[in-house]
């Protein structure tokens, strides 16, 4: 009688506790952030970790998707964590919606200790979700479903939330999608049931590990290779506003060229794979114009000197098929005219 007690209470816990840390066939590689279960039935089919990312959590509103900066817009101004980012999606095939998940969650969340900044199912103006999974299709992550999984889903079912938990250690953040597929399809990979996007920051101090090419290293490299690839100018994912720390190979370059005032540059964007050729190529020309741009208004170096080309990611240093090589190959390079 006793046992059949045992059986029936742990029955009745794993209805009430529908998250949990049983593993279905995940993406290789990839794993449970420690700090938010999974719900149950799920596995991992996209996974992303980034060192030190800065990030843009929703606390208001979605009011549009600008097609020319790449970037949501909302009715108040995004909180902007910086440190360890940590992308998970999650498949949840069956019999379940968005809301059943979303719930379950925000659950989750508020047991740990998350104080929740927003919720999109009690937000009456949360009404227009026109290009809001745009970002999905040009998302940095490794995944075995298609890409526009997120995107293509029906946006009546889309549940969103942000999160925020204080921490000695540095507070951590937690931005949640929810999107429903009503059937299968091919095409994206995609099962009848729920996906998850689970976005995960912990802020923390950036570890300063930049070592600056100096003017005379350049100038060396542009006579013996005829370039120079820099990887101290700095921008954020998917953006073309230079970082402030890049200001040391700012100032190495206007040195070079104001000791060089013959010297004429092509100043080169390159791009990983991550987005598609036409986003990248567009996103690398754009970072050589903020480079010569920089250059001309803060360094004072004549525009006639520097000419902003972008390539994308035609002309890689290493394999686009992981991060490490991705890193290599975002770079800034400079070719004498």
């Amino acid at each position: 009688m006793r046992r059949l007690r045992v059986i029936i209470l742990l029955f009745v816990m794993g209805l009430l506790l529908p998250l949990t840390e049983g593993y279905a066939v995940d993406l290789p590689g990839s794993k449970d952030h420690p700090l938010l279960k999974r719900f149950a039935g799920s596995e991992i089919v996209g996974y992303h970790v980034k060192r030190f990312d800065e990030y843009e959590l929703q606390t208001s509103t979605f009011n549009r998707y600008n097609l020319e900066t790449k970037r949501r817009e909302y009715v108040a101004p995004s909180l902007k964590p910086e440190g360890r980012l940590t992308r998970i999606w999650y498949e949840v095939p069956g019999d379940v919606g968005s809301l059943e998940v979303f719930r379950n969650y925000l659950n989750e969340l508020r047991s740990k200790g998350f104080v929740i900044l927003y919720d999109s199912k009690k937000d009456p103006a949360a009404t227009q979700w026109n290009n809001y999974l745009a970002p999905f299709g040009s998302m940095d992550i490794e995944t075995n479903r298609a890409k526009y999984i997120f995107f293509a889903a029906d946006r009546v079912g889309i549940c969103v939330a942000s999160a925020k938990m204080n921490r000695p250690a540095g507070n951590a953040y937690v931005h949640l999608t929810v999107v429903e597929w009503g059937k299968a399809d091919p095409v994206f990979k995609a099962k009848r049931g729920a996906y998850v996007a689970v976005d995960i920051i912990e802020t923390q101090p950036m570890v300063q590990k930049m070592v600056t090419v100096t003017a005379d290293q350049i100038s060396n490299s542009l006579n013996t290779t005829g370039k120079v690839s820099l990887y101290g100018i700095y921008f954020d994912t998917n953006k073309w506003e230079i970082k402030p720390t890049s200001r040391p190979s700012l100032q190495e370059i206007a040195k070079l060229m104001k000791q060089n005032p013959a010297l004429k540059l092509h100043v080169v964007g390159h791009t990983d794979n991550v987005g598609g050729y036409e986003f990248n190529m567009g996103l690398s020309k754009h970072r050589a114009d903020a480079v010569v741009a920089s250059l001309v208004k803060e360094y004072a170096i004549p525009a006639t000197r520097l000419t902003a080309n972008g390539v994308a990611y035609l002309a890689p240093v290493a394999p686009n098929t992981a991060e490490a090589g991705r890193e290599k190959n975002r770079r800034v390079e400079l070719v004498p005219r």
